[in-house]
């Protein structure tokens, strides 16, 4: 044997014993991750995530706002699911009612960093269905009463005393009201789409009225008030088709005294408005009566299809281990009571924090219910059919509650 060939056979061996006792490097475990485009602080956790050595990586795409149950409807139907999503709450239902998403309860009981006695019961209850938790909130949002306390003392009112009733509101609005300086006393959105809905249950929800029962009195005074805001001049005619980010601006630009919005405007209302403003309490039907308010954002989920159930929990356990940072660097309110999100420096905007976080005391999920897109279809139809004429607010309740009750079966 020559020296070549010793040399080779030599290699070989060592090869082999080397084979037997170096163990084999474990491959992270890839968990895929889904959410809405632009969904900045979705990106910049699994960002940080990854950044980490744990042994699991995130794979992260974003889907277009618009499409993002679509595609995940298809993708669980088609065993293409990704391990964890971002959904928008009202439709948190229509996935866990079909058993595409993982029961947490479980999990959750376990877990030293989830605690849901933590989390405003809105965005906590918009994660449940018969009983059980099917996931976390991720943040969340929703609405009281802007005003402009310039105006308000240049009409008289007292700028310390906003509007706490309808019928106080009305009034208000009819002061506050110059054609002449086009200047409307409010602004808010009755759009035909979830927008409309989003601002509207809460005024029938003070009633005592919901979705499964929308026809009350006390609905249809709700929606006549709205009517009169509409027929007396009052609010613009575009508050049929125009969003809140449009209605908000309007407020910012001087040409309506109120506005109902909520605290994704607050540093846009710092930048843009040039004037005293202050933000109250939606106001109730009357002195005494039920608070309500809508509640928005997202939920995180895990798909039921997931071949990492703990390796996903771990994750989203992160996740909520990073709520702290929502306000701080996303400007999103944290969907949990027990984060103090400390002062802003800006006196306007941190009392106006103050109202939202106590407004989310009385914020209600909407639903939840898998078919919501429908009941809020049948609500949509109804502010339309009202504030256009179409129908007085009692036929078109009426038509809605009908609609409603062949969803709910």
């Amino acid at each position: 044997m020559n020296i070549r060939k010793c040399a080779m056979l030599s290699a070989l061996v060592m090869g082999s014993v080397l084979g037997f006792c170096v163990p084999a490097m474990a491959e992270d475990v890839t968990i895929s991750v889904w959410s809405h485009d632009n969904d900045r602080p979705a990106s910049s956790l699994v960002a940080d995530y990854n950044k980490l050595d744990t042994g699991i990586k995130i794979e992260y795409r974003e889907v277009p706002f618009d499409d993002l149950v679509s595609e995940a409807l298809r993708a669980h139907s088609t065993g293409q699911a990704p391990d964890i999503i971002a959904i928008d709450n009202p439709e948190h239902a229509l996935f866990a009612s079909r058993g595409a998403f993982l029961d947490l309860t479980d999990m959750i009981a376990k877990s030293t960093v989830i605690e849901p006695k933590n989390y405003f019961p809105g965005p906590l209850a918009s994660t449940m269905w018969e009983g059980r938790q099917y996931g976390v909130p991720k943040a969340t949002n929703t609405i009281a009463l802007y005003y402009n306390k310039d105006m308000f003392q240049a009409k008289g009112l007292d700028p310390d005393k906003p509007p706490r009733t309808w019928a106080e509101l009305v009034d208000a609005a009819r002061k506050l009201t110059d054609p002449a300086a086009n200047v409307y006393g409010i602004a808010f959105s009755a759009k035909g789409n979830e927008e409309g809905t989003f601002q509207f249950l809460p005024w029938a929800q003070m009633t005592g009225a919901s979705y499964e029962n929308i026809n009350t009195d006390g609905a249809v005074k709700a929606l006549d008030t709205w009517k009169t805001l509409l027929d007396e001049g009052l609010a613009s005619r575009d508050t049929l088709t125009r969003g809140q980010w449009d209605s908000t601006g309007t407020f910012n630009s001087g040409n309506a005294a109120m506005a109902i919005s909520g605290p994704w405007e607050l540093d846009r209302m710092v930048a843009e408005a040039k004037f005293d403003w202050g933000v109250t309490l939606l106001p109730v039907p009357e002195e005494g009566a039920e608070r309500s308010s809508s509640m928005g954002d997202f939920n995180w989920a895990i798909f039921s299809s997931t071949a990492h159930p703990e390796e996903a929990f771990k994750v989203l356990e992160f996740f909520v281990s990073q709520d702290d940072r929502m306000f701080r660097d996303f400007g999103l309110l944290p969907a949990r009571a027990d984060i103090d999100i400390g002062e802003t420096g800006q006196p306007l905007k941190d009392a106006a924090l103050h109202v939202f976080l106590e407004q989310l005391k009385y914020a209600k999920p909407r639903g939840p219910h898998p078919e919501w897109p429908k009941i809020s279809k049948a609500i949509q139809d109804a502010i339309q059919a009202a504030l256009t004429g179409r129908m007085s607010s009692r036929e078109a309740l009426d038509q809605a509650a009908k609609k409603i009750k062949a969803v709910l079966g």
